[in-house]
């Protein structure tokens, strides 16, 4: 059965979970073809797989983004992932492009933990402490105006698999990093540098005080923003050592947002798509015990049943926000774009946008 085609205007999302997955999925195909290169849509590696294969461009966050910004032929980028992400897509592509979130409701708990004003107290008050020694340094994690908070004051952005090429870049300009959003990735990141633990310490947005402050302040090289992932966080050493028991065979490998004890204890720690690299390029045979997000490591092993792929903890839950674009939200926004009653879409202001890809270009000339 073939449905007629109804006005995104008029409806809600909600209002294909009438239809059968069957239907929605011939409309998206068919939508797909009408429109040709003037779309491209966009899949991050942590969506479910009913939004996942109609994917023209899967990858990490940065990796997408510059994806979308090379498909100059296209209008159209429906960015499946969550709202930073489409931020960065919107702050890297060109004017005539639009960028468009299905569900706006997608976002990240990490960013979240970082807003402008917060990081504005952060920086006057670790001025005030170490003077103009420091050099802001984000995760692309982040929304748009810490990245262009970064770029305003002579910092940088960086991704899980460059970090620690950016943290050697930030102390060639000064003495100390304030690294953003998350604390795990800073501290994984510095540790692999040779920096001790004692060399960092914790600013606690909300109590506007330093933690973990295990020195004198003239010694601490960086300053760890206060927050995390919150699917990597539930990662912890008793998985890995119960890991152990279980099948010494199996090898630990995890994303390093997860905590440093995790981190130091696993077989081997990467990105998103070093993880993948890892898994693809191993024999048949090979046993993973994986410490990162839920959708990934199922289609890893649906992928890969040559191998044993499970979970690091079989406890963990999929990203919330990471899972909140489904069939139908694509769906309408590709109705949306269809009829020319375009929804979601996501627009930088330009006093924000200019230096946060200031701080984006930073990282790209070094990439």
């Amino acid at each position: 059965m073939t449905r007629t085609p109804v006005k995104p205007s008029s409806i809600s999302p909600e209002f294909y979970e009438k239809w059968t997955r069957d239907e929605m999925e011939e409309r998206v195909r068919a939508i797909k073809q009408a429109l040709g290169d003037k779309l491209v849509i966009l899949g991050h590696h942590y969506q479910k797989d009913e939004v996942f294969q109609f994917a023209d461009f899967t990858g990490d966050s940065l990796k997408l983004a510059q994806l979308a910004a090379q498909q100059q032929q296209a209008s159209y980028i429906v960015f499946c992932g969550v709202h930073f992400m489409a931020e960065t897509a919107d702050i890297l592509t060109a004017g005539h492009q639009t960028v468009i979130l299905p569900d706006l409701k997608a976002g990240c708990s990490m960013a979240d933990m970082a807003d402008d004003e917060q990081v504005e107290e952060c920086w006057d008050i670790l001025t005030d402490l170490f003077g103009q020694t420091i050099v802001p340094m984000t995760y692309v994690n982040s929304t748009a105006a810490i990245k262009a908070f970064c770029g305003l004051h002579g910092g940088i952005t960086c991704t899980s698999s460059n970090a620690k090429k950016m943290f050697q870049w930030a102390f060639e300009q000064k003495e100390r990093i304030l690294f953003l959003p998350d604390e795990h990735l800073g501290r994984n990141t510095a540790a692999s540098l040779g920096l001790e633990l004692e060399e960092m310490a914790v600013y606690n947005p909300l109590t506007r005080e330093l933690e973990h402050v295990q020195t004198e302040l003239k010694n601490i090289k960086v300053i760890l923003w206060k927050g995390f992932c919150s699917v990597h966080q539930h990662f912890k050493l008793e998985h890995v050592e119960t890991v152990r028991k279980r099948d010494p065979e199996m090898r630990v490998l995890v994303h390093p947002e997860c905590c440093y004890e995790v981190v130091s204890a696993a077989d081997d720690s990467g990105s998103t798509e070093y993880i993948i690299k890892q898994v693809k390029q191993a024999p048949s045979g090979a046993k993973w015990a994986i410490g990162t997000e839920v959708n990934l490591v199922q289609r890893l092993a649906q992928n890969h049943p040559e191998q044993t792929i499970r979970l690091l903890n079989d406890m963990i839950c999929p990203c919330l926000t990471m899972n909140r674009i489904d069939l139908p939200h694509l769906l309408w926004a590709l109705e949306s774009i269809h009829s020319g009653e375009i929804v979601n879409t996501i627009r930088v202001p330009e006093e924000v946008a200019g230096p946060a890809k200031l701080a984006l270009d930073r990282m790209l000339a070094l990439s």
